[in-house]
């Protein structure tokens, strides 16, 4: 019999971290994370806010979607910062998981990139164009994908839930390749585009205003930390909540994530500043 996810994934992380959902000091705060500008997003803006309220920052990093809502739902993470509420709502879900959203995050987008051509003008029968696999991204991209005019989606369909199957009309003939979004930036080896998820655009070296197109946040799409959600109103999670909202953090997002779509909270900072 194969070991459950849980349990292999348990193994992965590491005793220590299973455990220390019981043992941890109180003021030590473990946030799991994307590998790449999430977690500089921890390292850089909100550890150090959090540290000098006495917390000891602990941050795991990850190189896939689905770990993180497992540690984090088994205690061995306080919170995490990867993903936006449709995809945590749909993983919640499908996995009976009580997780919530506790904040908005400044958001890298997802956008569409190539290392064979210099405009989106150039696509032709038989172009390959890689995208996401995972259901809620892979909608982004094929929104993105209808609003190129590369491909006509059925008309009424919700975009959240946009799918291969809603295609009507694929206007350019294009060859879709699904992949996992990690391996995206990789694929713009092979494939003549690729949408790719902005945290591991910019973990792979790739830069925001490189793409040839990005996308424009919903709020849908916008990323979020994620807590068990009889955790919400504890004092460690109001405290990242409230480190996010500083305006400290504003300033360190203003320096060096300058691409990123901004939340509206941090827009109202900077218009209460004019």
């Amino acid at each position: 019999m194969r070991p459950p996810r849980r349990t292999l994934f348990a193994a992965l992380l590491g005793l220590s971290l299973v455990f220390s959902a019981q043992a941890r000091d109180p003021k030590e705060v473990v946030i799991g994370t994307s590998a790449g500008p999430y977690a500089d997003q921890v390292r850089l803006g909100i550890k150090p806010i959090l540290e000098r309220q006495g917390y000891k920052v602990k941050l795991v990093e990850f190189n896939d979607y689905i770990q993180p809502n497992f540690a984090l739902a088994e205690g061995a993470l306080d919170a995490n910062v990867f993903q936006h509420i449709v995809y945590l709502t749909r993983f919640a879900e499908q996995h009976k998981l009580a997780l919530s959203e506790l904040v908005k995050i400044p958001t890298a987008p997802i956008a569409i990139y190539s290392h064979k051509h210099k405009s989106l003008d150039e696509v032709r029968a038989g172009t390959t164009v890689a995208l996401p696999n995972d259901p809620t991204n892979q909608a982004r991209a094929l929104v993105m994908l209808d609003q190129l005019g590369w491909v006509r989606l059925k008309p009424g369909i919700d975009p959240i839930k946009a799918s291969e199957k809603d295609i009507a009309a694929n206007l350019k003939q294009i060859k879709l390749l699904p992949l996992e979004a990690a391996q995206l930036p990789r694929s713009l080896q092979d494939a003549d585009y690729a949408f790719v998820n902005g945290n591991f655009a910019l973990a792979s070296g790739l830069k925001l205003r490189d793409a040839l197109r990005r996308e424009t946040i919903s709020p849908s799409y916008a990323n979020l930390v994620a807590v068990r959600t009889a955790d919400r109103d504890k004092p460690f999670a109001r405290d990242i909540a409230a480190a996010y909202r500083s305006r400290e953090f504003l300033e360190v997002t203003n320096r060096l994530f300058a691409d990123y779509a901004k939340t509206d909270y941090q827009l109202a900072l900077e218009k209460s500043a004019q």
